[in-house]
This record gives structure tokens, C-alpha cells and sequence, in this order.
């Protein structure tokens, strides 16, 4: 039995001490008549079973057996976990590719939930709520202007298929109340797919759900048609998810028998993924966007891309999850995910980065290190290094690390823009943009007519008056020139959402601010000759 056990099981008898006394505890672990056998878990189970019997008062032993579980999953790794049958359906839920709802996206910009998108064919549309309705109450829970939390609404929104719900909303001064039968709600993993110019798609993926393949192959190949020969791959923020996609999707890029990744751990041999060469993108240039919040499956296509010198990898470097987890289930909905190997590049790296007390605030380090604004404050263990297929050199131990770097800028954050953010000042405002003008905004689907629309409307004039006048936030002399640049193009983008062109449009007007596709759109996305 390793150290770390030991430890967890001397802290859990700590409490069986404070629970039974000195001499029950005195006989539980005489071994003349309790033999504990770690290597068979039979002293845990002993422990278990005399707190079930001899404790002083009534015990949840489902509560304790959920307890003792976590516990024991907690000393392994850190993404090893035991999952509660509500988190459990949660977690699957968002990776299952579609849900049981009624079908609306919605944010909160003011305490009063504003529905963004009511999705095609789903109850929701067919019951006639639209893009701009205000959600006032769900059955009979008022969730507007009370702090209602937003994941609270998801839920009471969410239910089993066939089930109903009543939904209340403000349109244009009146409410309505709907009844909606709940449906199965498709969920997509693509958030936008556009062309940027004549020659360069962009690609926005946010999971690896199981539909994942079959969203980014309808999007190529819609891509392609329209003439693309270079892809911007965008995995920021991608926190993974099945890794069988990652392998469908990497091989969308590479030739045959290019290795992909492969597995290996103590109970489990090396199991090797390599490329079959039928790939529809195999011949167009590609850049991939990373940063510190793309993990997992994210780090598995990324690392293939990179190792096999197959595109380009910029960004900042990525989360450093190099472990895969097998779900075992239990009858009652629970179920562990237990890490059962790690996954390798095809230069041979592991990018697990190391355990240390820190893990789960090792993002908050990289900021405080400054890592996030200066390529040379990278921590890189120069003891892992491999070389890709043309020679370059990579590293191990802690994540993807980009071919080119690109720091966080926070030169155009004035005060006023911050405080701007602090309220929601710019998706509010977009709001009143759209109550004031939806008929015409709701039915625009044409980008240039979009770029029209919002070049007649003065933007500038209307937002500052509306901070003023909603927020009593004014630029200070001097403030508006530094922020007009990168504010303008985000006011256009939120205010573009609500046309039918929906994120395609918000990610395509926000291009004139994101420093990471302009350095995209700069950079080759060949390699050659070990060289980018």
C-alpha cells in the first residue's frame, strides 16, 4: 500500500477513534482478531461494517460510503473522481450531444435572463418564444430581478422529454405565459464556422461531445466549397471531452500511419492511434489556437498536429492533462471516473503536469509568474525534451506549448472599459439596440448586409449616452480614444449576435480585436524542413 493511502486511511480511522472510543478501536485493529490485509481493502470494509453496527446513533451509510469513496479517489490523481448520480447526469449531459429542454440559449446581463437564441424546431420555437423575450418565471418561481442563479434556471428549464413547463415572459411591455412540452434538444460543439477571406476558414470548437466529428466534417466541408485552403482551428477554452473524437478529428488532418497518440499505464499495454490517410483536410494548411484553459482531448489534437509537424500551434500553453479516465457505473446512477492511463504524443511526451498541492490553482500561477504576458517566464523542464518527424524540438510535463506565443493584453483595459465590464454596460446595451430595431436586426443572415446595418447606426454616440444615462459611467479625457478600438468592434459583435447570423457573427466582428488570428492570419501554417 503506497504512502498516500496510508495517509487517508489514518485520517478516516482518526474519525472511527472519535466515534467508537480508544477500546473499540483497540480491538478493531488487533490483529489477532481482525487481520487487515491492505492489498485486499478488507480493513476499510471492516471499518465500514463495525460503524454500521456499533455507532451510536443512526448512520447514512450512503452518505459515509459516498464520503469513503471520494476520499480514496482523492489520493490517486486529481482528475480521478467519484460523481453523485446528479453530477453524474449533468457531466454526461453536456458531452451526450443534445438534452431534454426546451431549447433556448439566454444570458443575464441585468438580473433579468434575455433569451439569445431560440433553437430551430425545438419546443420553444414551436410554441412561438422568440430571440429578445425576457424570462420572467419559470412554473411558478420568479427568476427575474430576485438574483435568480443561472445554472438554477437551466435546471428548472431542463426535465424529462414529454414533460411540461410553464415559462413567462416580458415582449414589448406585456407578458405571456407559455406552455411547453419539454424535447430533445440538440447540443453543438461548433460555435462558429466561417470564412475570413477569400482562402482562410475559421473554426470555432468549444467540447468534444459525441457529435463532434460530425459537426467539424459538415462545417469543412461547407468551408471548402467556399474555397478554403487554410484553416484556423480556434481550441481556446476547450476543456476536451470523448477521446475517441480527438482521434476522428486528428485524423481528419493527417497521412496514413502518422501516429496520433498512444496509451499506456500499469494494468493497461501500450495501445497505439495512428491516421488512416482518408482525411478530407489533409492538404489544407492549418493554424491552431490554444491557450491555458484547453485540455484533454484539445491537448491530444494539438500534440498530434504538432509532433507530426502537420500545422502550426499558437497561443499560450495549454492546461497539461496527459491522463485518461474510464467511467465504472453503480446501480443507484453514481459512478467513478478512474484514471487508468496516460496518453503520449507521438514524439514519446507526456504533458500531465505534476501533482503538486497546488493543481487546481496552477492557472492562477501562471499569472502570477508571469507567464501569461512573457514567453521567457514558461517553465520547461529541459530534461523532457523530444523532437518532432522534421526535428523541432518539444517538451513534456506541463501542456502543449505553442510554436508561437501570443500574451494576454491588457494595455486597452481603462478604467472605463473595466467598468463598463463590471456591469454588463456592452450586453445591455446591445439589448436595447435589439428591443429598439428587432423586426429588421432578428431577420438579417447576410454578413455585408449585417456590416451595413451596423455602420449606419452610431454606435459610439449611443453607447456612451447609455453608460451615462443606465450606469452613470463616463469616459474620463483621453479614455475613449484608447478604448474606442477595441470596444467598437465587441459592441458590433454583441449587437450582431442577434441577427440570424447569430456567434457566426459575434466571432467574426470581434476578429479586429483578437490578437490570436491576427498572428494566425501572419504566420505560415507549414512546416518545413523543421522549420515553421
Amino acid at each position: 500500500m503506497n504512502k498516500s493511502n496510508t495517509g487517508w486511511l489514518a485520517a478516516f480511522l482518526g474519525v472511527v477513534i472519535g466515534i467508537l472510543g480508544t477500546v473499540a478501536v483497540n480491538q478493531l485493529l488487533n490483529l489477532g482478531k481482525v487481520k487487515a490485509n491492505y492489498a485486499h481493502w478488507q480493513k476499510l470494509t471492516y471499518v465500514m461494517n463495525h460503524i454500521r453496527k456499533n455507532y451510536v446513533d443512526t448512520v447514512d451509510v450512503a452518505a459515509l460510503t459516498d464520503a469513503a469513496i471520494a476520499g480514496a479517489l482523492a489520493e490517486l490523481d486529481p482528475h480521478s473522481s467519484y460523481l453523485p448520480p446528479v453530477e453524474l447526469q449533468e457531466a454526461e449531459t453536456e458531452l451526450a450531444g443534445n438534452f431534454d429542454g426546451i431549447g433556448i440559449q439566454f444570458n443575464v446581463p441585468n438580473d433579468t435572463a434575455v433569451v439569445l437564441e431560440v433553437i430551430k424546431g425545438g419546443p420553444a420555437e414551436k410554441v412561438g418564444m422568440l430571440k429578445g423575450d425576457r424570462l420572467l418565471k419559470v412554473d411558478d418561481a420568479v427568476i427575474a430581478g430576485v438574483h435568480f442563479p443561472q445554472d438554477s434556471m437551466v435546471r428548472r428549464m431542463k426535465g424529462p422529454a414529454g414533460t411540461k413547463v410553464n415559462v413567462t415572459i416580458l415582449r414589448d411591455g406585456a407578458q405571456t405565459t407559455f406552455e411547453i412540452a419539454r424535447g430533445k434538444i440538440p447540443v453543438h460543439c461548433v460555435d462558429a464556422a466561417f470564412m475570413i477571406n477569400d482562402t482562410t476558414g475559421y473554426l470555432r470548437l468549444t467540447k468534444f461531445s459525441r457529435n463532434t466529428h460530425k459537426e467539424v466534417d459538415e462545417a469543412a466541408r461547407a468551408l471548402l466549397d467556399q474555397g478554403m485552403s487554410h484553416l484556423i482551428f480556434d481550441l481556446r477554452d476547450n476543456t476536451g471531452g470523448y477521446f475517441d473524437q480527438a482521434i476522428l478529428l486528428s485524423d481528419m488532418f493527417l497521412d496514413m500511419d502518422d501516429e496520433i497518440v498512444y496509451l499506456e499505464g500499469l494494468h493497461r499495454p501500450r495501445e497505439d492511434q495512428k491516421a488512416s490517410g482518408k482525411g478530407i483536410l489533409k492538404d489544407v494548411a492549418l493554424s491552431v489556437l490554444i491557450n491555458e484553459n484547453t485540455a484533454s482531448s484539445s491537448e491530444i489534437f494539438s500534440g498530434a498536429i504538432q509532433d507530426n509537424d502537420r500545422g502550426v500551434i499558437i497561443g499560450r500553453r495549454s492546461f497539461g492533462k496527459g491522463l485518461v479516465q474510464e467511467p465504472v457505473y453503480f446501480s443507484d446512477g453514481s459512478a467513478i471516473r478512474l484514471t487508468i492511463s496516460r496518453f503520449y504524443t507521438p514524439s514519446g511526451r507526456c504533458i500531465q503536469k505534476p501533482y503538486d498541492p497546488d493543481y487546481r490553482y496552477d492557472i492562477y500561477k501562471r499569472y502570477a509568474s508571469g507567464e501569461m504576458f512573457d514567453r521567457d517566464s514558461v517553465k520547461i523542464d529541459s530534461s523532457l525534451a523530444f523532437r518532432t518527424v522534421h526535428g523541432r524540438t518539444v517538451y513534456g510535463g506541463g501542456g502543449i506549448i505553442p510554436d508561437v506565443f501570443v500574451p494576454l493584453d491588457t494595455t486597452r483595459a481603462s478604467a472605463f472599459f473595466i467598468a463598463c465590464n463590471r456591469k454588463a454596460t456592452q450586453m445591455r446595451f446591445a439589448t436595447s439596440v435589439f428591443d429598439s430595431d428587432k423586426k429588421h436586426l432578428s431577420e438579417i443572415d447576410d454578413f455585408q448586409e449585417l456590416e451595413r446595418y451596423l455602420d449606419k447606426i452610431p454606435l459610439k454616440e449611443r453607447f456612451l449616452a447609455f453608460a451615462a444615462s443606465k450606469d452613470g459611467i463616463r469616459p474620463a479625457p483621453g479614455e475613449w480614444e484608447a478604448t474606442e478600438s477595441y470596444l467598437m468592434p465587441q459592441l458590433r459583435a454583441l449587437v450582431g449576435r442577434y441577427s440570424k447570423l447569430g456567434e457566426n457573427a459575434f466571432y467574426k466582428l470581434y476578429l479586429p480585436v483578437d490578437e490570436t488570428i491576427r498572428i494566425a492570419l501572419d504566420t505560415p501554417a507549414r512546416v518545413v524542413d523543421g522549420q515553421r
